[in-house]
């Protein structure tokens, strides 16, 4: 796929001076996307891809094409993670994985809590930019950008339309019913042959989710299916998204 120009929500904005704390100072980094406008021209609301461990955004920017004709005012991105994967050229982390890469998992929380803070600076300039409400923008993850999409999402004050969650898991689930100060919607779809993430992380997710108050959570399993998308998968998350966007 071609590399698309830097966004308005890409291009670097400027920085305000580093925040320093007694960890040191700290920097969001200014994530790059590509992006695929609306057929129709018009853009009255955002779908986000975010990819997994090991990939870009790229990964996720084909699902576009087959969604878009379904949701034509609909503008579609996919940020690459912030961190590029030591040895591996063109695949990204949003954080590093312990039992992959031999990473502390202090190393791991820290590199999360930064990809959060990325995260959350990108979704809102996408908002400022593409004059979206909060409630017109749906998050799409994969993997480990599930993993970040049930993280920030929750946590952030104004609520998104929903969380596309597709064989990820929800991390710390104990610190959810505190910390969360918005309940979207969300759809958990995952495949019962998943090698990679379990598939008992979904009845796990299903189930802290609700017992932090979550009353809008849809779960979708697909037969057959390994670490990956298939079609089945693909329909239930577009109807979702037409049903939370008001299509």
């Amino acid at each position: 796929m071609p590399n698309t120009p830097p966004t308005a929500a890409t291009r670097s904005h400027p920085q305000p001076p580093a925040a320093t704390t007694d960890k040191g100072p700290s920097m969001t980094r200014v994530l790059q996307a590509q992006r695929k406008e609306p057929v129709s021209g018009e853009t009255r609301s955002a779908v986000i891809f975010l990819h997994g461990y090991g990939a870009n955004g790229a990964d996720l920017m084909g699902l576009a094409d087959p969604l878009a004709e379904h949701l034509p005012d609909t503008l579609f991105l996919a940020p690459d993670a912030p961190e590029e994967i030591p040895g591996m050229p063109m695949s990204r982390q949003w954080f590093p994985i312990p039992w992959i890469d031999g990473s502390s998992e202090e190393e791991s929380e820290r590199g999360m809590m930064a990809a959060v803070e990325d995260l959350n600076a990108f979704l809102d300039a996408v908002i400022v930019d593409e004059d979206l409400l909060p409630e017109q923008v749906v998050l799409f993850g994969f993997s480990q950008g599930t993993m970040m999409s049930l993280h920030v999402a929750p946590r952030r004050e104004d609520e998104l339309a929903g969380i596309v969650a597709f064989s990820g898991r929800l991390l710390q689930p104990d610190l959810l019913k505190d910390e969360a100060i918005s309940k979207p919607a969300i759809l958990l779809v995952h495949g019962d042959q998943d090698d990679v993430v379990p598939p008992q992380s979904l009845p796990q997710a299903a189930e802290a989710l609700q017992e932090a108050g979550f009353t809008d959570v849809y779960a979708h399993i697909m037969k057959g299916t390994a670490h990956g998308i298939a079609p089945d998968g693909l329909s239930v998350a577009l109807a979702f998204m037409r049903d939370k966007l008001g299509l």
